[in-house]
């Protein structure tokens, strides 16, 4: 790295009030040229510095959209890998901290991905008779793999589009990574518990029979989010014996049983509009990041509004907790002094393949 690019350990002590103001400053100094885009999970201290804010899918949306030359990312590397994708050659998107990963997306990797391709070609023709579709949440090679063999990138938003896109296309679909949401997807649709079987990349054939794989309509990867994983039936029932007239609304990546048992099921999105619209005086269990959480009980409280996290064990999600004050302001006093650190750049070959799966994704919905 050349020498005059400002040194991390300069900011990594930075006092919370100092820092706040040095990135206040360094925007004001880039004006135009710079936009932040910030992932509903961040904490409070560097989402406040968000020019736009979303989840996966609006911040996608955004990215194309977008004149700024530097686009930083305030979420993880798989968000950031996105945003390289579907922005111009002429713009560049900086991850202020590049250990910001997601421990879902590490779940399934091109190896094991292609391994089970393999696989699965033993017992069926793959190309001919499966869709493979990738949660947004997963590395760019994995959304490369689906733009090489017809298919497609969804989010937690658009999942019931895409898989209805997909069955119109093939009659299986292979699911990666979180089976949660690709479960609770297929319910929604109809499809019985008993096809959708859950494909473990670790043994062989999954750890499936013949018959299982020829008469499943999805293959369900293992893997899931841990933050989501951790929200349990008990936590809903204790909610309504405690407050009998309230709802409960979960992101679909929770367990199957507890959006069974939710009110509403739903994107971050989906549950910061529908709470927002909700009538004064409601109270709700949210089964979702805490950030995002702590955040809408703050801004309902005016309104008369109880916003509860679901689980009692109080746990952000570590990876997007990464991205801090220190990290933001340095990567921004470095753009100050014309300098770029941190910039996330997908190799060609495989943003070209992955393009194609998220301009599936962005054309279906």
């Amino acid at each position: 790295m050349n020498e005059s690019v400002i040194k991390f350990e300069q900011f990594h002590q930075l006092q919370e009030d100092l820092c706040q103001q040095k990135i206040i400053d360094a925007k004001k100094k880039l004006k135009d040229d710079l936009v932040i885009l910030g992932h509903h999970y961040q904490n409070e201290s560097v989402y406040r510095h968000a020019d736009f804010t979303g989840d996966s899918l609006k911040l996608a949306q955004y990215t194309q959209e977008l004149e700024a030359k530097y686009i930083i990312f305030l979420g993880v590397h798989f968000m950031a890998e996105v945003s390289n994708i579907l922005s111009r050659k002429d713009q560049v998107t900086i991850l202020p901290d590049l250990s910001a990963g997601c421990q879902m997306a590490d779940m399934a990797d091109l190896q094991k991905v292609k391994r089970s391709y393999r696989e699965l070609n033993k017992v069926l023709n793959f190309d001919q008779q499966i869709t493979p579709i990738t949660y947004i949440n997963s590395a760019a090679d994995l959304k490369a793999f689906c733009g090489d063999h017809d298919g497609i990138v969804c989010t937690s938003t658009n999942a019931p589009k895409i898989l209805e896109w997909a069955f119109k296309q093939k009659e299986k679909v292979l699911f990666f990574p979180d089976q949660n949401l690709g479960r609770w997807t297929g319910h929604k649709m109809g499809i019985k518990l008993e096809q959708m079987v859950v494909w473990d990349p670790d043994l062989p054939s999954g750890g499936l029979s013949k018959e299982q794989i020829e008469q499943s309509k999805i293959l369900l990867w293992k893997g899931h989010c841990a933050v989501h994983q951790m929200f349990r039936l008990e936590h809903i029932k204790k909610f309504r014996e405690e407050y009998p007239g309230g709802f409960v609304i979960s992101h679909p990546e929770s367990p199957f049983e507890v959006c069974l048992n939710s009110d509403l099921v739903g994107s971050t999105e989906f549950i910061l509009n529908t709470i927002k619209k909700a009538e004064p005086g409601t109270k709700w269990l949210v089964g979702t990041e805490l950030n995002l959480v702590n955040r809408l009980a703050n801004e309902m409280i005016k309104e008369d509004k109880m916003v509860k996290f679901m689980s009692h064990i109080i746990c952000e999600c570590s990876t997007m907790a990464r991205i801090d004050p220190q990290h933001l302001s340095w990567v921004l006093d470095n753009l100050v002094n014309h300098k770029i650190v941190n910039e996330i750049v997908v190799p060609p070959t495989i943003a070209q393949s992955a393009k194609v799966a998220l301009d599936r994704m962005l054309t279906v919905v």
